[in-house]
């Protein structure tokens, strides 16, 4: 449902691209406190934090439109400051972290479709490489099984689940490159390894997080599917990783040509 959306945001791109990430980082934000603070306990304390988080991804979606990812991201991490102030002694690094984990949501695809020549491609090659994660590591683990990746963490993941994604993420990234237009096949494989395996590293990440609080999903959002961070994890990583890579090749103007072209 979410994938269809996300292609035709990143397509248009400007205020539609930024009001739609500006909306999955609120959601975020909403199920992280949900998830640190517990579903019963959204009171007022609670919304108070939520309402400040808001408004500074509200402004960092006014300033990074306008070209300043670096102003953006001060604003982020103030609010983050802000909502610390308001939460519960125990919860103050939790739910700063989840106002920085939201502002990373919105801000990494941001700055990569800033890039007017390579944006929009380099956005469909991260797409596709985490979707190709997923896919080739859902079949390959299901099929093949074996030890698990890390059963702490995540009690279904195996290796042989990671592996197969990997490699899907690869094959697929380098077609979408190539597809492009771009020349040199060799770094951008690399790149989709890179890549895929933040991806891996995110989903992980979030489960951790889900297992110190007892929860299954990060919430209800979609019904059936579990929360929008469930569905994001691997991406949010996958995407923040992407932009750092683009943004030191290419700085804000050609960020994703930085990720892409080598």
């Amino acid at each position: 449902m979410l994938a269809p959306l996300a292609v035709a945001a990143a397509y248009f791109g400007g205020w539609l691209f930024a009001a739609f990430w500006g909306i999955a980082a609120l959601a975020i934000l909403w199920e992280w406190i949900g998830l640190v603070i517990g579903p019963n306990s959204l009171g007022s304390s609670s919304r108070l934090i939520f309402y400040v988080g808001a408004v500074a991804i509200a402004a960092a979606i006014v300033i990074i439109e306008r070209g300043r990812p670096d102003a953006a991201i001060l604003i982020i991490a103030l609010g983050a400051i802000a909502c610390a102030i308001f939460a519960p002694a125990a919860r103050r690094f939790w739910v700063s972290g989840g106002v920085l984990y939201a502002g990373a949501v919105l801000a990494a695809p941001v700055v990569i479709r800033f890039d007017a020549e390579f944006g929009f491609a380099a956005l469909v090659f991260l797409f596709l490489v985490v979707w190709g994660t997923d896919v080739f590591g859902y079949f390959g683990g299901r099929t093949i099984g074996g030890p698990k990746l890390a059963p702490s963490m995540s009690p279904k993941k195996t290796w042989s689940g990671a592996i197969a994604g990997t490699f899907g993420a690869i094959i697929v990234g380098v077609l979408v490159a190539k597809y492009a237009g771009v020349a040199n096949l060799v770094p951008v494989a690399i790149v989709a390894f890179v890549l895929s395996a933040a991806a891996q590293a995110g989903d992980l990440f979030e489960s951790w997080v889900k297992r110190q609080f007892g929860a299954k999903d990060s919430g209800n959002l979609i019904p059936g599917h579990g929360g929008v961070m469930d569905r994001l994890d691997g991406f949010l990583t996958a995407t923040v990783v992407g932009a750092l890579i683009g943004f030191t090749r290419g700085g804000l103007e050609a960020s994703g040509g930085g990720l892409m072209l080598w």
